[in-house]
């Protein structure tokens, strides 16, 4: 990664900093998000306006936060519009007028059809990233309804896309919400790039080549990025890229088993070190999309950790009523990023990466002491975690090893032997944290992978590691409640998902009460558990439902599944085959079915006792029905 060889002179640090930010009283320390802001800063032009579906909250769990640091950081004069109106006269896509170098668009943290509908597909009442959750701040589609606006209004300003909306469509994708095959977002925002997954370093690049007065339509060999061409058009590329071609969008709408096998080389492609160059026809056009770079070096991520982020809503909030993401977040600290688990229905890695990127003890622990410096700090962090909390600091032990392979999961079917596992790095992060004079607590809130703490490994030194770490977590950093996630008691259903045995679930619970017992305490093990996954039946949910209840657990932590653009699991929701094996898959699709699988999580509810009895004795299943309200 290139970095910076300057910083921006307005940035504020220190005792004078934290004096402005509790008053609030300098709108300087923000990006600015209006002209009046704009002529405050002292600026007469803008380099470049970034677009998001979010409220504007300068904390860097908030990717536009992110982006527009980076930029700025740059030597750029970065502008954020969040949460335009779309409906109205288009006021605030003109308010700020044309960018010297280009808009960069996102539909903010969350894709904005899940965002806006459950798995059912019914509107939600409410949107997490708006002022007092209010839904309707944004439109379906958000990244191509800002893009066709822009595109309308500026046809010649160059116009980029990221976030995970755009990163996770960025070549043919099912989408749930219309239910047909959608190609390539570029092909309907009509950007002249995308950036796919965490975008630090590429619009790094992409803003040091544009602003030396390169053409963006030239811009063809950055890594992570994917743009558009004529069919037979001529464009620079890297002689080191390999190229696979996939069936073109033409045939995925026509043949699932295509669309199917597409996916099975994109998820390969995604999880190699030394991935190859995708390319997919669409129309007379064909998308192109770049290998990714180089997973963060801890020195790369540490720097987009330890940008000037004030970790607050901007100003222009504070007369409305809270924003539901920051409350949640706002004490948190991310350590790491990426994830090895390779779930059939997740997209992180597909975004994030398989490779974990772990941030410095340094960087985190200067996090911390910010953290303890905010005005309504009471002393608890909330979160010290990542995608799944338990992967700081592990990688493989051979890279040699990691760069031939191209398994979409570290620890499935079994823990890979060349990844190390070993939790002392994270059992020194946390003990560091817990010696901090102001923390009384710090939550791990993150999901953890119980699997990679239970197996044993040849190295005893890591096994005992790895048991001290969940004493330690169970003992140190529980808020009452640990999260896991089995995800289902099926080994066919879970064999499926990459997910490990419920055996193992069934130890950690045992282990759980053990440690308790031993401490004292009386906390609650919180399983995640998801109906209507590909593969799962009736019959499997009433075993859940069964073990579930031998075990003393009534379920609250429970969602039905949501086919979401880029997962294994969504491939198989659309085609009916397995990406891999061409084997077909049962999946429930409609409402009824849907619905009679998510109804096994309540069985000790009246309301569902005779709809799960009619359903299991209409399949034969009398023995179920014993099993379950057999007192």
């Amino acid at each position: 990664m290139l970095f910076f060889d300057h910083i921006c002179p307005r940035f504020v640090i220190g005792r004078e900093k934290q004096e402005k930010l509790e008053n609030k009283t300098d709108i300087s320390l923000w990006l600015p998000t209006s002209k009046k802001e704009v002529q405050q800063m002292g600026w007469d032009e803008i380099d470049v306006i970034l677009f998001t579906g979010d409220a504007y909250i300068d904390h860097p769990s908030f990717g536009a936060a992110v982006i527009g640091r980076v930029l700025e950081h740059e030597g750029l004069r970065v502008a954020v519009v969040p949460q335009p109106n779309w409906k109205d006269d288009l006021r605030d896509f003109k308010k700020l007028g044309r960018p010297n170098l280009f808009f960069a668009v996102t539909a903010g943290n969350m894709d904005s059809m899940v965002n806006h509908y459950t798995a059912g597909k019914r509107k939600r009442s409410s949107d997490a990233y708006t002022p007092g959750g209010r839904s309707g701040q944004r439109p379906d589609y958000a990244t191509i309804t800002y893009c066709n606006i822009l595109k309308k209004l500026y046809p010649d300003v160059p116009l980029v896309i990221g976030g995970i909306e755009a990163s996770l469509r960025r070549v043919t994708h099912y989408d749930y919400w219309s239910d047909k095959l959608m190609p390539s977002i570029l092909e309907d925002t009509k950007a002249d790039i995308l950036f796919y997954g965490m975008g630090e370093k590429t619009i790094e690049e992409f803003a040091r080549l544009v602003k030396r007065g390169i053409p963006v339509e030239s811009l063809t060999t950055i890594p992570q990025t994917a743009f558009m061409v004529g069919e037979d058009e001529a464009y620079a590329t890297k002689k080191n890229w390999d190229e696979l071609e996939l069936a073109s969008h033409e045939t995925c709408l026509a043949d699932k088993k295509e669309y199917a096998r597409n996916f099975m080389h994109i998820e390969e492609e995604s999880n190699k070190m030394e991935a190859k160059k995708l390319v997919q026809r669409v129309g007379n056009r064909k998308v192109v999309v770049n290998p990714p770079w180089p997973t963060f070096k801890e020195s790369e991520i540490d720097k987009v950790y330890d940008l000037p982020y004030t970790r607050l809503p901007h100003p222009r909030y504070n007369s409305k009523e809270t924003i539901p993401a920051y409350e949640m977040i706002r004490h948190s600290i991310n350590i790491h990023r990426g994830c090895f688990g390779g779930c059939t229905f997740c997209t992180i890695s597909a975004h994030q990466g398989k490779f974990i990127a772990s941030r410095s003890e340094k960087s985190i622990l200067k996090e911390v002491e910010q953290v303890t410096q905010m005005p309504d700090f009471k002393g608890y962090i909330s979160d010290l975690g990542g995608p799944s909390a338990n992967m700081y600091k592990m990688k493989g032990i051979h890279e040699e090893i990691c760069k031939k392979c191209k398994r979409p999961s570290c620890i499935f079917p079994s823990i890979c032997k060349n990844l190390d596992t070993n939790h002392q790095p994270m059992l020194d992060l946390y003990a560091k944290v817990r010696q901090h004079p102001k923390v009384k607590k710090a939550f791990v809130g993150s999901g953890i992978r119980y699997d990679m703490i239970l197996e044993k490994t040849n190295n005893e030194e890591a096994n005992k590691a790895n048991h001290q770490y969940l004493r330690e977590i169970i003992k140190h950093h529980v808020s009452g409640r640990l999260k896991v996630a089995p995800e289902h008691s099926s080994d066919e259903v879970l064999k499926f998902m990459r997910k490990p045995s419920f055996k193992l679930f069934e130890e950690l619970n045992e282990e759980f009460k053990r440690i308790n017992k031993e401490e004292n305490l009386n906390q609650q093990l919180i399983p995640y558990f998801i109906s209507s996954h590909p593969g799962s039946k009736s019959e499997d949910m009433a075993n859940l439902a069964i073990q579930t209840k031998n075990m003393d657990f009534k379920l609250e932590q429970v969602q039905d599944f949501t086919p979401t653009p880029m997962t294994l699991a969504t491939v198989v929701y659309y085609s009916g085959y397995h990406p891999y094996t061409m084997e077909e898959i049962y999946t429930a699709k409609n409402r009824d079915a849907k619905e009679k699988q998510r109804q096994f999580f309540f069985w000790y509810k009246k309301e569902f006792k005779n709809k799960i009895i009619n359903d299991l004795k209409s399949k034969g299943r009398d023995d179920l029905v014993k099993k379950l309200f057999n007192k």
